[in-house]
């Protein structure tokens, strides 16, 4: 009996300092998507929207709403990214990037609270970059050698673009899509946790209303889109 309590205790430890390992080297505990043979056509439709170099700023009802949007959400995402305007960079190019591929901004966000926590750099056990947690061979599949999936800009696009292709395979089911995503297709805990941060944790509800807007906030963006 005090064998077995020994064993337990090893093996609970030996988890815990996996977990502390790889929290401290940036990795992320997220699965990866399953490389698959495009259709010329499909391949083709991707490769489009990864090239574009449409300039990444985007378009709200009115100006006020995109200030009470960044203000709500910069709040929020202010422990994870402290830095303002970095804080302001990174949201405006997930709307841009989330809009861009008719996806809701909130989901996305929720998505990649779950893939990477919001770290840049973190790689996965299965070697899924960034973000979103791309993974490395849709370079070689839609896009070009020399894009870094470590790249803002690049990472949300690709994330984005790929997400978007998995709602097209599954006709709109997100839940099946999600899945495909992050490589657990049929299983429900991936989807789940994506819904539960989207909905508990990123949700806006859109208004009429003019927020008022906090000033440190309005310089960063100005700065940003300069």
């Amino acid at each position: 009996m005090k064998r077995l309590k020994n064993i337990h205790f090893v093996q609970s430890f030996r988890i815990l300092l996996i977990g502390t390992c790889l929290c401290w080297s940036g990795f992320a505990l997220a699965g990866g998507q399953q490389e698959e043979v495009l259709a010329a056509s499909v391949q083709t439709s991707m490769q489009k929207s990864i090239s574009d170099t449409a300039s990444p700023e985007p378009i709200f009802v009115s100006e006020e709403e995109k200030m009470r949007w960044l203000t709500e959400m910069s709040a929020r995402l202010a422990k994870r990214l402290p830095d303002t305007r970095d804080r302001v960079d990174f949201l405006k190019t997930v709307y841009y990037e989330a809009q861009r591929a008719g996806l809701d901004p909130q989901l996305v966000l929720g998505l990649i609270e779950v893939e990477s926590a919001f770290r840049k750099y973190a790689v996965s056990s299965v070697g899924a970059r960034g973000f979103m947690q791309v993974m490395p061979f849709w370079v070689n599949q839609i896009g070009t050698s020399e894009q870094n999936l470590f790249h803002l800009r690049t990472n949300l696009r690709y994330g984005c673009t790929i997400l978007r292709h998995y709602l097209d395979i599954e006709k709109g089911d997100l839940y099946r899509a999600l899945g495909r995503y992050n490589g657990s297709l049929g299983r429900p805990e991936y989807p789940n946790m994506v819904r539960a941060a989207w909905e508990k944790k990123w949700n806006f509800k859109k208004t009429q209303q003019v927020a008022q807007t906090q000033p440190i906030l309005a310089s960063a963006e100005h700065a940003v889109s300069r």
